[in-house]
């Protein structure tokens, strides 16, 4: 759901990049296998500002530095419409417009640019997730239809 990148000031705020309106709701957050009951969020400048129960001074929040933050699943609200939380597509099977299986996605990641499925089968792809590539995303049948050549 975001990344610790560093604190913010000297009372133990932490500075999260990459954040949803889904992690800044929820009350419980997951970082280094440890939960932290969340006092109070902020934004500020593209980034969440947080303050954590536990972590009360800078030196506490810079441990935290490039620790992964999660949440419960059931923490967070049903996604709108045609929209997927990451963690729900991966093992889902992969199948390009031909109904060959590519494979399963293994996870799925951010570059810079946009989201990446890693897709595992006779050998790993990296799928970029864009409405070019990705036509249909189907839940129930745990399938993944995509615009991509089974030799590419």
């Amino acid at each position: 759901m975001g990344r610790v990148a560093g604190s913010y000031g000297v009372r133990g705020w932490i500075r999260v990049e990459r954040p949803t309106q889904a992690l800044a709701d929820c009350g419980k957050w997951w970082i280094g296998g440890q939960a932290y009951p969340v006092e109070e969020t902020k934004a500020h400048s593209g980034a969440l500002l947080a303050k954590l129960a536990g972590i009360g001074s800078r030196e506490a929040a810079l441990e935290l530095k490039g620790s992964e933050v999660a949440v419960q699943r059931e923490a967070l609200p049903e996604p709108e419409q045609g929209k997927y939380y990451l963690t729900d597509l991966v093992g889902l099977e992969v199948v390009n417009q031909q109904g060959q299986v590519l494979g399963v996605v293994k996870r799925m990641f951010t570059n810079s640019a946009q989201d990446v499925m890693e897709v595992v089968g006779d050998r790993e792809r990296l799928l970029p997730w864009v409405p070019a590539i990705v036509k249909r995303v189907d839940l129930e049948k745990k399938q993944i239809d995509v615009e991509w050549e089974a030799d590419w």
